[in-house]
């Protein structure tokens, strides 16, 4: 793929991506319609592969699935907010800020771990943590999940960034798209960066690995993206997310077990939403910098968002109790979908 094309990917992604009204409902409280988010990125596989396979549709029955997709976390909470959104995928980060400041979202289950890749510019000078100095870096979103771990293991290092009157430059809201050409034009130094995009800068050339996947903070155990809702929508309607759920684990079941087809998917939607495709050779080497899974570590959750608030992203001690709630997917696991 042509570098200069994926930006006009991003922006495509963002204009498409239209919320109009919530979940309609019948004068006797039944559900009619459920409108389901998603990101159409490599570690949201479960939601692509859930609606190409048919799996909503099909757990659904009679309640019809409407499928928005998003640009970033933060047009997906507003929407959760805004009542215009049921349920969907959405990054941890997004959904840890919105619960601390007293929105209403619950986590039901994981759908990756995993997908975070720190990268330098292939003549950045920068080959380990300590090279920060004096360097930048940058991120999807200021505070995002991606920042955060990055941010920790500078830390670590005793390296801090700019915002908090240290020597590493940071550049937020980069999008992934767009990293390559700013690389190109040496903006920037490296970047913390979601799958596949890492993947694809490496083989491009553009970028060599500093941290892999599973050497990131919590980089194995930390989800990628996660399956949220409101608790007034799960309290009022267990029984509706109880089938999103079934359709979530077969959806996972389904990628675990069928690596190529899965990414067969996972391109053919981003083809109908940009008519374009990524790289196969970046697709199956950034798929093995991931986990699809619904098993989610909470405390891997808490500790990230103590790490946010010791690097100044969040303003009080996080306390997520309520913020996770796994016992109807356990329900639905020990139920009539076994457990892969």
């Amino acid at each position: 793929m042509r570098r200069w094309l994926l930006p006009i990917i991003f922006i495509l992604i963002v204009s498409v991506g239209l919320v109009g009204c919530g979940s309609s409902e019948t004068g006797s409280g039944e559900v009619e319609q459920i409108r389901i988010g998603y990101f159409p990125n490599l570690d949201h596989a479960a939601a692509i592969v859930g609606i190409e396979k048919g799996f909503f549709k099909e757990e659904l029955g009679d309640i019809e699935p409407e499928f928005v997709h998003f640009p970033n976390g933060n047009d997906f909470i507003n929407a959760l907010d805004a009542g215009e959104l049921d349920i969907g995928y959405v990054g941890p980060g997004p959904a840890i800020n919105y619960f601390l400041g007293g929105g209403d979202v619950v986590i039901l289950s994981s759908a990756a771990n995993g997908a975070t890749l720190i990268v330098a510019h292939k003549d950045s000078g920068i080959r380990t943590l300590e090279d920060f100095a004096g360097k930048s870096f940058g991120t999807p979103g200021n505070g995002c999940t991606h920042n955060v771990q990055l941010e920790e293991m500078l830390l670590e290092k005793g390296l801090k960034s700019n915002r908090v009157g240290g020597n590493v430059e940071h550049q937020p809201r980069i999008p992934p798209a767009s990293v390559a050409s700013l690389f190109e034009a040496g903006q920037v130094d490296a970047y913390a960066a979601p799958e596949p995009w890492g993947t694809y800068l490496v083989e491009e050339g553009l970028a060599h690995v500093v941290v892999e996947w599973d050497e990131v903070e919590w980089g194995t155990t930390l989800s990628s993206v996660v399956l949220v809702s409101t608790k007034a929508f799960v309290e009022k309607h267990p029984e509706v997310v109880e089938k999103v759920l079934r359709a979530h684990i077969k959806s996972v079941q389904f990628a675990q077990a069928n690596k190529d087809q899965t990414l067969e998917l996972v391109n053919d939607r981003i083809y109908a939403l940009t008519q374009e495709r990524l790289p196969e050779n970046v697709l199956d080497k950034a798929w093995e910098r991931m986990v699809v899974t619904y098993e989610t570590h909470a405390d891997a959750l808490q500790e990230w968002a103590e790490s946010s608030h010791r690097l100044g992203f969040i303003d009080t001690e996080p306390n997520l109790d309520g913020l996770v709630d796994t016992s109807l997917l356990e329900k639905v696991l020990n139920g009539d979908v076994a457990a892969k």
